[in-house]
């Protein structure tokens, strides 16, 4: 369910926007739609598991709000990352 450390750095180095930059609004965005495509997945499976929909639902909201953040700050920056990460269609 959780993204292995080598794919986490992978997203850091794709999405960065500096040089040692994990903290920026692009890299958390695309850190928690990667966690998220992995629920979604195990939901397919399990489809019971209401304690990790509750997680899943927190995720999409902290994204939520980041795009919210990104938005309203840089809009071609927000467009470009929604295009990269393929989140509207």
């Amino acid at each position: 369910m959780s993204i292995t450390a080598e794919r986490k750095s992978q997203l850091i180095q794709e999405f960065a926007t500096g040089g040692e930059d994990t903290g920026s609004p692009e890299v958390q965005v695309a850190i928690l739609t990667e966690r998220i495509l992995n629920l979604t997945e195990h939901f397919k499976i399990h489809k019971k598991d209401i304690h990790s929909r509750h997680g899943l639902l927190m995720m999409v909201n902290r994204r939520r709000s980041l795009l919210d953040y990104l938005m309203s700050n840089d809009r071609e920056r927000y467009q470009n990352l929604i295009k990269r990460l393929g989140l509207r269609k």
